[in-house]
């Protein structure tokens, strides 16, 4: 690839007021690639820039690639660029990715991809666990490590995922206090295949039973699929947020799935 400038900036961090960033995430470029992230200090960002070193923003996007977003420019003594969806520097939570895989692989995909750097991802992939009944799919899930820290299970919502025996099982699993500390913060994103997917509302009957009963409650959240980092971010974040603030309105008494009821 094209060298776009000296450096660039995949994340950045406020300082307390909220007024002034005080830290980036940096990365060097190669002209052939970005180097790992690392964090940098204001001071250390504009000494290099005053060094005539240029520096750009970048975001990964679905299929793991970096793409250039912005210049960043020294303007009277503060750093200015035109991309206002860089994620933030924080806590990676440990998120687990429940979908169909045979309908939305590739989204589960461009989620990984774009959350990368801003995730523990989690998930199971195909042939990872072998077992065909509720409890010991369950079992094996903490006994292997995929939901025994897990803090923010994300299901992806296609059409449907609503009648999938294995997704019914996750969220149950997530939702168990035997799981971790704490139950699991529960983030559904509807994929634009779902019916309610830019709707601004979803309806009951088209998601996942366990996470309806969760989303009446209040524990839930429910989103778009969104390739803004930032957003999902956030989505993570208040997920993880609402297992403590909303602990008592999680639900999982309903019977675990039998059997699929759809193809």
């Amino acid at each position: 690839m094209d060298k776009w400038a000296d450096f660039c900036v995949s994340q950045i961090k406020w300082n307390e007021s909220g007024k002034q960033i005080e830290e980036f995430i940096v990365h060097e470029d190669t002209g052939d690639s970005l180097t790992s992230g690392s964090n940098k200090s204001r001071n250390w960002v504009i000494q290099k820039i005053d060094n005539n070193k240029t520096f750009c923003t970048v975001q990964l996007n679905e299929t793991g690639k970096w793409n250039k977003t912005s210049n960043i420019r020294l303007e009277n003594g503060a750093l200015k660029w035109n991309d206002s969806s860089l994620p933030l520097i924080q806590t990676k939570r440990k998120t687990f990715i429940s979908y169909y895989h045979k309908d939305d692989q590739s989204s589960k995909e461009a989620f990984k991809n774009l959350t990368s750097d801003l995730i523990i991802n989690k998930s199971v992939e195909d042939g990872d666990i072998d077992s065909d009944v509720s409890d010991e799919y369950i079992k094996q899930l903490i006994q292997k490590g995929y939901l025994s820290d897990t803090t923010v299970l994300v299901i992806l919502i296609g059409p449907n995922t609503k009648c999938r025996k294995h997704i019914d099982w996750e969220i149950s699993g997530a939702l168990n206090l035997k799981v971790g500390d704490h139950f699991a913060g529960l983030l559904g994103l509807k994929l634009p295949s779902h019916p309610d997917y830019g709707t601004g509302k979803y309806s009951y009957s088209e998601q996942p039973q366990r996470l309806t009963d969760n989303l009446k409650s209040g524990y839930a959240i429910i989103r778009d699929f969104t390739t803004d980092r930032k957003k999902l971010q956030e989505y993570i974040e208040l997920a993880f947020k609402k297992r403590s603030s909303n602990s008592d309105d999680r639900t999982n008494s309903r019977i675990q799935m039998k059997r699929n009821t759809c193809s």
